[in-house]
């Protein structure tokens, strides 16, 4: 029996295979400065990216919340509060309603509490608020923040008032006795996801074991490239061992002896894969006999050369019903591993899977194959069925696959866009016409688990957003098809399109009548996904009659109180009110997806709401006072760099210096930083503060609203996020990073205007924005590589 892998084996692994190669198999990665990587996490779906790679180390970490959090309904992780609201603890003793939610990915510092020979660490930020004692009275304390807690420090408690729930007692703020004590902070390399509470209760909550805090925790997961493997392909430690040693070169040796062997039993991954490998070449190879000619005949009269047939490797399975079975049985592959794999079934004898019929390899996105897809070329093929696509197995799985992903994937990351076609040939069409991104599912509906898997290699999130077309015929099905893409659309942050041909042309067939130009220009054509959905839904009613309009809004009102993103209602029921037109605005349009909302399942909507115990008028005597315009929190981790860059300017306008020449008001995004700045370019720039020790009292006797006024006493006062004397590498980090985060909102607001703008109607508006927004990339990626030299 196989022994164990020796040490020395397992180290020469990790040692070659890096682990930023094998994880951009499966995830675009973007540098994130101090030689680490990140992207969106392939564990769990997110929003904004999390994940991280430190090559020089080796090692992944990705954000799984550690903090625990004391709850009336127990004590709890902070992330799995995250995008909720939780009754917590708060700073007098009693519980309170508070939403918890993720800000964003920050660098953490680890604390050492004890408390009677009990030791715990607690990560958060530098910038976290906790609560000090500051004397010997039970009330007397100090917010401090984690970068200025020291040695000997005592934590507050709280306990519930009325001695509910809690861990340490009853009656508000806990006694010194059940205070944890601070034996050291340091910081650490940990930049993850971090999470806080919002609690009007004294801007505190009660973490476990009774600790009053503030806001902000991290949360870490992780491992190196054989851990990395093991988790993502489901793979057992040796396989995953085996796996990397056999893509990178590294002969494995085992020990000696008649050891257990642990591994899963059945066919390993690396013996599917390999069977998979030499199948494809086998298929590719019998293209090119006398039998494969109706396949040639096929791909040549879709514009598909030789060339096109290996770029593609698309290969023949002859129709001798075991030709692929002696084959792979000569190469040494047993029938258990075959039939595994889905290459051969079993009946009353041995067959291959796919006869007499033209195969496309469907690769993994490393470019292993993992599957086939077969379409039927020969009439008297016994399986009506047009296409034929390999079988459930261990290493495929249809709804995590998208064929053309291997090949597109590099220019899917690198545009930020992506095109999913309806087939093989119109992936291959697309890719020869010049349009690099495109994919297609494999014998199933696009679904969630696609969206996720293309979501990896988009860059998909917030701060580089980007754009999926999807490509659908004219018709029925097609209508039917955009349906289901618009109940799935939440599933992207970047913006998606429809890209339909007038004609009824799928990508294939318009370039073989109309070439390549045009495949490029049904994608530039695109047009919002929510447009064509709702244009399609109205578009079923008689508009020119009043009840056709209204039952028009109906119609596309319950398609709109369906969605899951409330942010965009308003705006889908101004696209509505447009394509209704006449007596229909778009108040009444929202009224109608509110009723849709709130109806219930066989409701009459026609039927109103009687209660007869209420009184009439009894609600509605007084009116409602206006809401107040909301502001953000001035220490809200967004606007970090706004508020450092302000403390220089403000603590120390000789070092920051002329180069602030390029800031202007509008790289200061919060209103209240906004109207700092302004003050300090009235006055004449941050130089007019050179040497003047009444700088700050200045600007602050000239502010008219209380609220700037108060930010720059704070900005004057508060610490710098480092310990030692800012000097100008530490000014031109956050004055370079402030000017980039402005590059990327234009970019953002030029991507916008260009999925607005028809670039074959409006070419030369179209042409200039393009113009500029390559200029806007280029600025943004000095202003990057300043950052970067300045760290």
């Amino acid at each position: 029996m196989a022994g164990r892998i020796r040490e020395d084996s397992i180290a020469e692994v990790r040692e070659k295979a890096r682990i930023d190669e094998v994880v951009s198999s499966y995830v675009s990665l973007r540098n994130a400065g101090g030689g680490s990587q990140k992207g969106l996490c392939p564990f769990h779906d997110e929003k904004s990216p999390s994940f991280h790679v430190t090559p020089s180390r080796g090692f992944y970490h990705c954000l799984a919340a550690e903090t625990r959090v004391l709850t009336w309904d127990g004590v709890r992780p902070i992330s799995e509060l995250a995008g909720g609201t939780h009754k917590v603890l708060g700073a007098g003793g009693d519980w309170t309603d508070a939403p918890f939610r993720s800000y964003g990915v920050q660098r953490l510092h680890r604390i050492v509490l004890t408390r009677r020979r009990q030791q715990k660490e607690i990560h958060a930020t530098d910038g976290h608020r906790w609560f000090v004692r500051a004397g010997l009275e039970d009330g007397a304390r100090r917010e401090v923040t984690t970068s200025r807690l020291e040695p000997g420090d005592r934590l507050v408690t709280s306990v519930p008032r009325d001695g509910t729930g809690g861990t340490g007692g009853a009656g508000g703020p806990g006694r010194s006795e059940q205070d944890w004590v601070v034996r050291s902070v340091e910081a650490t390399d940990r930049v993850e996801e971090v999470f806080c509470a919002e609690v009007e209760d004294g801007h505190a909550f009660t973490l476990e074991d009774d600790i009053l805090t503030g806001n902000c925790f991290g949360c870490g997961e992780g491992g190196d490239v054989i851990t990395f493997v093991m988790k993502l392909d489901a793979l057992s430690f040796g396989e995953a061992v085996e796996r990397l040693a056999d893509k990178y070169g590294v002969q494995l040796r085992r020990e000696d002896g008649d050891v257990r062997d642990d591994r899963p039993k059945g066919p390993q991954r690396s013996r599917l894969i390999e069977a998979h490998r030499e199948a494809q070449e086998f298929y590719a190879g019998q293209l090119a006999t006398p039998e494969a000619l109706a396949a040639r005949q096929f791909l040549a009269e879709r514009g598909f050369d030789q060339a096109a047939a290996e770029q593609f490797g698309v290969g023949f399975a002859p129709r001798d019903g075991d030709a692929l079975f002696k084959h792979l049985r000569a190469k040494a592959f047993s029938q258990e591993e075959l039939v595994t794999a889905g290459l051969v079934a079993v009946g009353r004898s041995t067959y291959d899977r796919f006869r007499g019929r033209l195969l496309w390899p469907i690769r993994d996105a490393g470019g292993e194959t993992i599957g086939f897809g077969a379409r039927r070329i020969f009439d008297d093929d016994r399986i009506d069925a047009k296409y034929l696509n390999t079988a459930e197995t261990p290493i495929y799985k249809k709804s995590q696959v998208l064929y053309g992903l291997d090949l597109a994937r590099r220019e899917i990351a690198r545009s930020s866009q992506a095109v999913i076609v309806e087939g093989y040939t119109d992936v291959m069409a697309a890719h020869l016409a010049g349009v690099g991104t495109a994919v297609a599912t494999c014998g199933t509906a696009f679904g969630d688990e696609h969206a996720r898997v293309l979501r990896r290699f988009l860059n998909d999130h917030e701060e580089f957003r980007g754009e999926v077309i999807f490509t659908f015929d004219g018709d029925a099905a097609g209508q039917k098809a955009a349906l289901r893409a618009f109940g799935g659309d939440q599933n992207f942050v970047s913006q998606t399109y429809v890209a339909v041909e007038p004609s009824g042309l799928d990508p294939c067939d318009l370039r073989i009548q109309q070439g390549d130009a045009a495949v490029r220009e049904l994608v530039a054509r695109r047009v919002p996904l929510y447009r064509f959905v709702l244009s399609n839904v109205v578009g079923k009613f008689d508009l020119d009659r009043a009840d056709g309009r209204i039952d028009a809004v109906r119609e596309a009102a319950r398609l709109v109180a369906s969605i899951r993103d409330q942010s965009k209602v308003t705006a889908f029921a101004q696209e509505i009110s447009k394509m209704v037109g006449a007596d229909i605005d778009t108040n009444q349009v929202l009224a109608e997806v509110r009723r849709a909302a709130s109806r219930g399942p066989g409701r009459d909507e026609r039927r109103p709401d009687r209660r007869p115990d209420r009184q009439p008028g009894a609600a509605d005597s007084a009116p409602a006072a206006p809401p107040r315009r909301a502001v953000p929190d001035l220490r809200d981790p967004r606007f970090s760099i706004e508020r450092e860059t302000l403390k220089l300017v403000i603590q120390h306008p000789m070092t920051i210096g002329r180069i602030t020449g390029d800031v202007g008001v509008n790289d200061f995004t919060h209103p209240t930083y906004r109207g700092v700045w302004e003050l300090v370019a009235a006055a004449g720039g941050p130089g007019a503060g050179a040497g003047d020790p009444a700088w700050a009292n200045r600007l602050r006797d000239a502010a008219t609203d209380p609220a700037v006024s108060s930010a720059i006493s704070a900005l004057g006062v508060e610490p710098l996020l480092t310990a030692k004397e800012p000097d100008a590498s530490y000014v031109a980090l956050h004055v370079f990073r402030l000017l980039e985060l402005t590059t990327m909102r234009r970019i953002a607001e030029l991507k916008s205007r260009l999925q607005r703008t028809n670039p074959v109607e409006h070419p030369t508006e179209y042409n200039r924005m393009f113009g500029e927004l390559a200029a806007l990339e280029q600025h943004r990626r000095t202003l990057r590589e300043r950052t970067v030299s300045a760290q």
